[in-house]
């Protein structure tokens, strides 16, 4: 499993801008051996292959589109580390009157995209001695807020997915990182009207790409993030990164609970 990006073969969905393009450019840079590009329209990466050349692909890949997926893993089969970085937000309150439309499409993206890219590329990690899968989640994924609630409700539940991929993809050797950024300078960001108080994102994907040095499973980027998991930190030791048999154990005083028919 590679504990850094040198020499390795990286996967990059939502790569042709924002944090995804960052990742892409700063990887580059550490000396990553190829990137692949996963975009929905590989012409929109074609600065980034005209810029660096053979070592980046770029691949069509629509986390709508499940096909799509499963051809680019079909390419892309030397993949040492996936980051599933695409993602989309919209401004909702849980109030509003397309509210469910817009969650329903948060989730379409945001959930089932990051499940159907783990399906895709498991088997292509195991195959290439375990490797990384790092998913952009964020500080919504723990703290709502009630105008952005379906996005926050997304990320919720893409962080639940990560969480169990973690320990399904460590069977086979696949570390899991799960990335919490906080307001970034972005495209999205700048949408959202997070302005001066968001991180640069230089300073974001500088922060993933270091984070597979370490061994958390949790990687807080940014001022806002590390202020919050701060606050978080003794759950997420306790829980998130505790084993279930312990907890139970601890929680009814025996190896497994007791049921009305025991």
């Amino acid at each position: 499993m590679p504990d850094n990006i040198r020499n390795q073969t990286l996967l990059i969905t939502g790569a042709n801008r924002g944090i995804g393009k960052e990742i892409l450019d700063q990887a580059i840079r550490r000396d990553a051996k190829k990137i692949y590009a996963a975009v929905r329209h590989p012409h929109s990466a074609a600065p980034l292959t005209s810029q660096h050349g053979d070592r980046v692909i770029a691949v069509r890949m629509d986390l709508n589109d499940p096909d799509s997926i499963g051809e680019a893993a079909a390419i892309a089969t030397d993949v040492d580390v996936v980051f599933n970085n695409a993602g989309i937000m919209q401004m909702k309150s849980a109030l509003d009157r397309d509210a469910i439309d817009a969650l329903q499409a948060e989730m379409e993206i945001n959930v089932y995209g990051l499940m159907r890219v783990a399906q895709a590329f498991a088997p292509v990690l195991k195959q290439n001695g375990g490797g990384v899968f790092v998913q952009l989640n964020s500080v919504a994924s723990v703290k709502a807020s009630a105008n952005f609630a379906t996005y926050c409700a997304s990320k919720a539940a893409s962080y639940s997915i990560t969480q169990g991929l973690r320990d399904l993809l460590g069977q086979q050797g696949t570390r899991v990182i799960s990335v919490h950024p906080g307001p970034t300078q972005t495209d999205m960001g700048a949408s959202a009207g997070f302005g001066d108080f968001a991180t640069p994102v230089s300073q974001v994907a500088d922060a993933i790409l270091d984070a597979i040095d370490g061994e958390a499973f949790h990687a807080w980027v940014g001022p806002l993030a590390q202020m919050i998991s701060r606050s978080y930190q003794s759950f997420a030791d306790n829980v998130i990164d505790g084993d279930m048999q312990a907890i139970r154990t601890q929680a009814f005083g025996i190896d497994e609970p007791q049921t009305a028919s025991n």
